[in-house]
C-alpha cells in the first residue's frame, strides 16, 4: 500500500504557530511543510509561490496556506494556472469550496480565526470531496478557459 498523497502546507511568520498546530493535530494526514520555519518576519508571497507552483505543475493535489489574514496568500496562489485557492472562514465555506469549486488550496487567516475553528475548517476541507456534478464541472472548465485567455502562469 502506498503512502497517502502529501498535503502541501506553508505559512508566513504570523501563522507559523497555527501551521505547527495543524500538522501536529491532523496526524491522519501526511503534510509536506514548505516553510516558514520560525516566527521571524518573512514575505508571504514567497511561500504561496512554493505551494502554488507545485499544485500548478501537478506535483501535488492539495495545499494549505496560512498568513495573518489569508488574503495575501490567496491572491498570490490564484495567479497560477490550475490553482483554485479559496479564502475560507467557516466550516460551511470550506466544504462548499471543495464540493462546488474543487478548491485545491485552502487559505486561512491566523489573525482572523481562533485555532479551534481553523482546525475544524481544515478537517472539513481535507475530508470533503468534489461533487463531480455536471453543473460544477462545467463551471470549472469555464475557469480554465478564462485562465488560458488571460495567460495565468
Amino acid at each position: 500500500m502506498s503512502a497517502p498523497e502529501p498535503i502541501l502546507i506553508a505559512s508566513d511568520h504570523a501563522a507559523f504557530d497555527l501551521k505547527k498546530k495543524l500538522i501536529e493535530t491532523l496526524s491522519d494526514y501526511r503534510f509536506e511543510d514548505l516553510g516558514t520555519s520560525s516566527t521571524q518576519s518573512v514575505d508571504y508571497p514567497d511561500f504561496a509561490e512554493k505551494v502554488a507552483t507545485k499544485i500548478s505543475r501537478g506535483e501535488a493535489k492539495r495545499g494549505i496556506l496560512i498568513c495573518g489574514s489569508g488574503i495575501g496568500m490567496c491572491i498570490t496562489a490564484n495567479k497560477f494556472s490550475n490553482v483554485r485557492a479559496a479564502m475560507v472562514e467557516s466550516v460551511e465555506s470550506a466544504m462548499l469550496s471543495r464540493q462546488h469549486n474543487d478548491a485545491n488550496i485552502l487559505c486561512m487567516g491566523s489573525r482572523l480565526l481562533p485555532d479551534h475553528l481553523a482546525l475544524e475548517i481544515a478537517k472539513a476541507w481535507l475530508s470533503t470531496s468534489f461533487s463531480n456534478e455536471q453543473r460544477h464541472t462545467g463551471r470549472i472548465e469555464k475557469i480554465k478557459q478564462i485562465e488560458k485567455i488571460n495567460g495565468a502562469k
